[in-house]
């Protein structure tokens, strides 16, 4: 009604003049409601607005509410799906093309050199009265009991065992890798707890080849290191070596040689083959899985005791530099079984500390604090924080075979080496020397089979794409709401809002106009 026909009522009928006028701000907020409800894109609400009955109401009333309580049902599990980090492994081979060619680590299966090693252990025995025989050319049973004795007594006077063990040159007939000549100075040095100085072809180093690695494809071939090595099987310390040979080990070039761990024997008077097949290992990380590629800064410290290596992150020897860690906090001595970590990192330093003590061997601390290191999590979560596999690592699966050698016209020139080499030939040498050579001679082909990479790679099986997929799935499913319906929301409620502010704009402008 307009302003002079209320007027004119007004006139006629006593009745109040405000209240025949009509309630804007009320017919102004339900419309814009009204509006939205019989035109959302989402179901149930038009139904609602659009109902001419209270039975009719009540039925799409109910029924919004009980597939708006499943739709949310279904968006918590969905929610809950993705934060607990479901992943899946794909499988799949692809070729790998240039490719770096693996390091390969060679050890003698016996550490130990008998004309260096046995004057300076004769020596130690005597001095303790261990045993009273005056010859200096043999060693006992007995005598070999204390060999463990004499590395912990040399090492704790901070003294090397690298001056008994068998150096490469004394073993290194031939090296060749793709049809050209290699030698010593491609190895880099690594001890071993069990085969004293072990040697690492193609071992990322700084200090060898500037850094650079040789490719499969290098020289125009196809990956193969050729070796011919000698192991003066007549050098062997006696009852301390059960087998006379070659221990040898394929791996990744920035992996440090654990040879113990992923050891093959190569036995002497034979060729051997070792061919072997790329894998890839990719996990993604936390919270998907418990891994990392990065170095502790306690294991970082003792990084440069690896001969310049650029090694990787290591989890078995994060394990063995903790173990004697705590070993050394329980006992005040470190196990003598690896003497060859003889250092620690406390936690409150960042440098190894290399002069701790070995353990007696007969001393039960070390044994008993191993055991309990190993067996007690608490300890561990102490002392090795962290000590979890790799996100990424390289691993190569290896076949064998191996055939009768060396060929007759060979013996001539392996002949010649075991005279130059710096080493004491055995009694008889030139009524035995075929023999001899059967019992040291080792030759290993490590040859690339195929340039195929198996791949195992972890990869999320639900993404974030696929969380917000599966929402809009839902709620188009059982309301109909999509992302256009959340923007008539929007409208809906901004056009609400500007109505208020008008409102109150008229309200403040009124009072001003009173006051005036």
């Amino acid at each position: 009604m307009t302003d002079s026909t209320i007027k004119h009522i007004t006139t006629v009928f006593p009745v109040n003049v405000e209240a025949l006028k009509p309630n804007l701000q009320i017919s102004r907020r339900r419309s814009i409601i009204r509006e939205f409800s019989l035109n959302t894109t989402a179901h149930g609400i038009p139904g609602i607005a659009r109902s001419k009955s209270i039975p009719n109401r009540i039925f799409w009333t109910i029924s919004t509410i009980a597939f708006t309580g499943i739709l949310l049902y279904f968006i918590i599990q969905s929610i809950k799906g993705y934060f607990s980090y479901p992943s899946q492994t794909l499988l799949g081979p692809y070729e790998e093309w240039p490719q770096i060619f693996p390091a390969v680590t060679i050890c003698n299966y016996s550490p130990l050199r008998l004309d260096l090693f046995i004057g300076p252990f004769l020596n130690y025995t005597r001095s303790l009265n261990l045993t009273q025989s005056n010859d200096t050319t043999k060693i006992t049973r007995i005598q070999a009991s204390y060999i463990r004795d004499f590395f912990q007594y040399k090492l704790n006077r901070g003294e090397t065992l690298n001056e008994y063990f068998f150096s490469l040159d004394s073993m290194l007939i031939s090296c060749v890798y793709n049809r050209q000549n290699c030698s010593t100075d491609d190895f880099t040095p690594i001890l071993s707890d069990l085969y004293g100085l072990c040697y690492t072809f193609n071992a990322k180093n700084k200090q060898i080849r500037n850094g650079s690695l040789f490719s499969i494809s290098d020289n125009g071939a196809l990956g193969l290191l050729s070796l011919q090595l000698y192991t003066h099987s007549h050098q062997y310390v006696p009852y301390f070596s059960d087998a006379s040979g070659i221990a040898g080990a394929v791996h990744d070039n920035a992996e440090i040689p654990l040879v113990l761990q992923s050891e093959t024997f190569f036995g002497p008077g034979k060729k051997h083959r070792a061919s072997f097949n790329k894998e890839k290992y990719v996990f993604l990380g936390p919270p998907y899985a418990e891994c990392r590629d990065d170095i502790p800064p306690m294991l970082q410290s003792t990084y440069h005791l690896f001969s310049n290596a650029d090694y990787t992150y290591s989890p078995y020897q994060y394990f063995y530099v903790c173990m004697q860690t705590y070993t050394y906090l329980t006992c005040g001595c470190l196990n003598p079984d690896f003497w060859s970590m003889k250092y620690i990192v406390l936690s409150n330093s960042t440098e190894p500390i290399t002069t701790v003590p070995l353990c007696n061997v007969t001393d039960s601390c070390y044994k008993e604090a191993i055991d309990r290191f190993q067996l007690t999590s608490e300890i561990w979560d102490i002392y090795c924080p962290k000590q979890i596999s790799k996100c990424s690592s390289t691993k190569f699966t290896t076949r064998f075979s191996s055939l009768t050698a060396p060929s007759p016209w060979l013996m001539d020139d392996i002949k010649a080496f075991v005279n130059s080499s710096n080493v004491p030939l055995p009694e008889n040498w030139e009524q035995t020397w075929r023999t001899e050579i059967q019992n040291s001679y080792v030759a290993i082909d490590f040859a690339c089979e195929s340039l195929m990479v198996e791949s195992f790679e972890q990869s999320e099986s639900i993404t974030f794409v696929d969380l917000i997929s599966t929402i809009g799935g839902h709620t188009g499913l059982w309301i109909g709401i999509s992302f256009l319906s959340l923007m008539e929301i929007i409208e809906m409620t901004y056009r609400l809002i500007r109505h208020h502010c008008l409102l109150l704009q008229r309200r403040i402008q009124g009072e001003y106009n009173i006051h005036l």
